[in-house]
């Protein structure tokens, strides 16, 4: 069962646009060093739609290399034609991460019994874990409560990063979903709430940048420190808006920048670099979490 604070980690680039493998070793030392349960790449925030597949395969096989088993290396491996999914999962499996999570097919937006076909396809090509990932504001397409209890039926489908920002849900596919099935909040904002409500943890954009404060706040809840917790996300809750303001990665690879945890702002087109009007307010929750 997956529990506690993971980390959407960012791809750091050279200033030519290529991947920085020795800052990508830095960056996943760091959240080995700061508490972070687990490390997601090639997701959303590790820019993947711009990653060609080699580049995709190359950060997961360096990833879990670099990693060595101190702590799990999860790969983003959705995509919106199914075939092309399990193809990429069943590649990301041989490299050794411990599990894959496959975001809803976006853009050709299927029905509900079309999206559980998909993961049902996806996780009957392989053995490794399954991590569900809903996140409509993106895709286009919403994966319901019902049809994740449905999909949690399937033996290596084990968890849900649920990015809709829906709390009502959060109870509801608690309730209709196996005990070991992990509900994982993929909104920053709402994720002390999200815990209240019977989460088990994060897979976050923030930690980049606060891991230890994510870390902290998850596992104190957890352990039902919820004061603790509490604190926690009140010290996080400037820099979780910041990271927002624009569309993610950008705030979080400025921020990342700013604080010396990469070299290089650099992103690929179409995403372009923070808007000169959210830096006072990116700076700003930077000193609100003490990171400058």
């Amino acid at each position: 069962m997956l529990k506690g604070s993971y980390v959407a980690l960012i791809t750091p680039f050279n200033q030519d646009g290529g991947v920085d493998y020795d800052e990508l070793k830095t960056l996943i030392n760091f959240h080995v060093d700061n508490g972070t349960s687990g490390i997601v790449v090639v997701g959303t925030t590790g820019e993947s739609a711009t990653l060609s597949i080699y580049e995709r395969l190359e950060v997961i096989r360096q990833s879990v290399a670099i990693a060595n088993g101190s702590i799990p290396i999860y790969a983003g491996t959705g995509a919106n034609s199914t075939l092309e999914a399990i193809d990429f999962t069943k590649e990301a499996d041989k490299l050794g991460v411990s599990g894959c999570l496959s975001v809803t097919p976006y853009y050709n937006k299927p029905s509900q019994r079309g999206l559980y076909l998909h993961f049902e396809a996806i996780a009957n090509s392989t053995k490794s874990p399954q991590i569900l990932y809903n996140v409509p504001s993106r895709t286009g397409v919403d994966l319901l409560p019902e049809t994740v209890g449905q999909l949690s039926e399937i033996d290596n489908i084990c968890a849900l990063k649920d990015s809709s920002s829906d709390m009502a849900r959060v109870a509801l596919t608690k309730k209709i979903t196996p005990s070991n099935f992990s509900l994982l909040s993929g909104d920053d904002v709402t994720a002390f709430t999200f815990m209240s409500k019977g989460g088990d943890g994060v897979i976050s954009v923030t930690a980049n940048i606060v891991p230890n404060i994510m870390s902290s706040m998850i596992n104190s809840f957890l352990n039902g420190d919820i004061s603790t917790a509490l604190e926690c996300d009140t010290m996080l809750s400037e820099i979780n808006r910041a990271m927002f303001l624009e569309s993610n990665p950008i705030p979080v690879k400025w921020a990342a920048h700013k604080i010396g945890l990469i070299k290089n702002n650099v992103l690929r087109l179409p995403l372009t670099s923070l808007d000169e009007k959210y830096i006072a307010c990116v700076s700003n929750a930077l000193k609100v979490a003490r990171c400058i």
